[in-house]
């Protein structure tokens, strides 16, 4: 009877890998797995020129002169821009959305800050109701509350207020912000605030002096979101606004349109307008925003 040996790769100079076959070298395994530049860069392409086109176009229409069809914007305008904050009070409307953001920011991120610390480093009975009533609340759409949020605010007298806006627009930020935040507390080691209070520290301090400024990637991940959505947010300012001069961004450039004809210039001017405050603030907070909120999602 015959014996056959394995296969041996010795005339390769490859050792021989499980059942016989030869093993790939590093090299080889790392060309094997790493897929081609193209396959990567095109569907990046793709999306690129969806995303960037409709931006490019609306630059367009905000520096090229009324009348021209030319694809660059030559000679450039301000003219648009010019209509848009003065004629149609987008200064004002910029400077309402301003307070809305920043004040909904500020106390977003405070009472999150607070309920969020409850929920990583304290048990009680409900605790588990309560995260779950906080996750449910985020399937009730805004729309759906509007008409009993207006009666609320008409009865205190806040209709006509941008406190309204701030009041709604912190509410429905809160649930997300306060899972976001309890959860990257929880990546915070007990064991460092134990140490403090041994230390002499109370809670408070150890609070603040140990684990506050770990939470910078989350704090600037719930403010940036929180302040971006007030700033985009159409239906509250809509509905709990009639002053025009407490009207915000979104509600002005709503006011450009009409039945009858459209300003392309001054409508693109004033997306221009609103669209760069938040490009503005995520390009100097996409490293933190990023950490944050993969942070904030690893443990639960």
């Amino acid at each position: 009877m015959a014996v056959t040996d394995k296969p041996q790769a010795a005339h390769t100079g490859t050792p021989a890998g499980p059942g016989g076959t030869p093993a790939r070298t590093r090299k080889e395994r790392r060309a094997w797995d790493e897929a081609p530049r193209w396959q990567i860069y095109l569907p990046l392409g793709v999306y690129l020129v969806f995303t960037l086109v409709p931006f490019y176009w609306m630059i367009l229409f905000a520096l090229r002169p009324a009348g021209t069809t030319g694809m660059l914007p030559w000679p450039i305008t301000l003219d648009h821009f010019e209509k848009v904050w003065t004629e149609r009070s987008f200064g004002v409307f910029f400077q309402n959305s301003l307070i809305v953001g920043v004040v909904t920011l500020f106390m977003t991120t405070l009472v999150s800050l607070a309920g969020g610390y409850a929920l990583a480093r304290f048990n009680f009975r409900i605790k588990r109701g309560f995260m779950l009533a906080l996750l449910c609340s985020q399937f009730v759409p805004g729309a759906l509350l509007l008409v009993p949020l207006f009666k609320v605010f008409a009865g205190i007298q806040m209709i006509n207020s941008l406190g309204s806006v701030i009041i709604a627009e912190t509410v429905f930020q809160l649930p997300l912000s306060m899972i976001l935040l309890s959860n990257f507390i929880k990546n915070v080691p007990y064991s460092l605030e134990e140490a403090a209070w041994v230390d002499g520290c109370g809670r408070f301090r150890a609070f603040c002096a140990i684990v506050l400024p770990m939470l910078r990637p989350g704090l600037v991940a719930v403010g940036s979101f929180a302040f971006v959505h007030s700033w985009n947010h159409f239906l509250f300012a809509l509905m709990f606004l009639s002053k025009q001069d407490l009207q915000t961004i979104p509600v002005g450039l709503n006011t450009l349109l009409s039945a009858d004809s459209v300003d392309l210039g001054a409508l693109a001017a004033g997306g221009v307008i609103a669209a760069l405050p938040v490009v503005i603030v995520f390009a100097f907070i996409q490293k933190y925003l990023v950490t944050g909120f993969s942070a904030g999602a690893v443990k639960g």
